[in-house]
This record gives C-alpha cells, sequence and structure tokens, in this order.
C-alpha cells in the first residue's frame, strides 16, 4: 500500500467519531469482498476472537461506546495472553536446548569432550573432597 495515501486515510479517519468509523470498517469490508487483489493476512487466534465479538455485538445493537470500551478490556485481555504464549514459547525453546544437550551428552562415547553447551555450568557450592592418599602397603 502506498504510504502516503496511508496517511492521508489515518489522518482522515482520525477526525471521525466511533460510529463513523464503524460504517467506514463495514465499507472496506465490502470493497475487499468485491475488489481485493489479493487475500488479508491471516489474523491469530485471539484477533479472530476478538473480532468476533465485536461484530456480535454490534449486530446485537451494543451502543458504539459499550462495544468500544470491550474491545479495549479485550485488547489488554490480548496482550497478556500473547505475552503469556510468548514466554511459554520462549521456556519451551530452552527446554528443548537444554535436553538436546544432555542427550549427546549421554550418547557420546567414552573419554569423549562434553558438547558445548550453551550456557556456563553453574559453580559448585559443594566443599573440594579432602585430598586422597593411597594406602600405606603391607611389607611383605
Amino acid at each position: 500500500m502506498n504510504p502516503y495515501v496511508r496517511d492521508r486515510i489515518n489522518r482522515k479517519l482520525d477526525t471521525l467519531s466511533d460510529e463513523r468509523l464503524y460504517q467506514v470498517l463495514d465499507y472496506v469490508e465490502f470493497l475487499e469482498s468485491k475488489y481485493a487483489e489479493k487475500s488479508a493476512p491471516v489474523a491469530n487466534v485471539f484477533t479472530r476472537f476478538a473480532e468476533g465479538v465485536e461484530d456480535r455485538l454490534r449486530a446485537g445493537g451494543v451502543a458504539v461506546g459499550t462495544v468500544a470500551e470491550t474491545m479495549g478490556f479485550l485488547n489488554k485481555a490480548m496482550g497478556v495472553l500473547n505475552g503469556v504464549a510468548q514466554t511459554t514459547m520462549t521456556v519451551a525453546g530452552e527446554v528443548v536446548t537444554a535436553a538436546k544437550t544432555a542427550a549427546d551428552q549421554v550418547g557420546a562415547p567414552p573419554g569423549a569432550p562434553p558438547a558445548p553447551s550453551s550456557t556456563p555450568p553453574a559453580p559448585s557450592t559443594a566443599p573440594a573432597p579432602p585430598p586422597t592418599t593411597p594406602p600405606p602397603t603391607a611389607a611383605p
């Protein structure tokens, strides 16, 4: 999309009320259904859910201000859920990396150096064992 046209449209949209913005949205969706040259990108599950709620509220005749307020709450909740999902994916990736490293070390032949780790080993907090001395040998 031409960035200059996008900016010009955004400036015009900034002057409209929420009720008029929903009319613009309806018209844009109509134009998209008739004349779109490419398909719209698929939205994530949270966005599709929120848009479904928004459409049902509007179809039910709920006041525009109430719809806007509800969508504000949903957007905040979606932000939290997206953060949780991202954190979960990061932790899962770290677990997989640690499991692969451990599997490589277990499967290594005896005497082979351990596989390099992405994180340095934690320092040991246990005291060092006392030095061992060989047992005295008995004279024959």
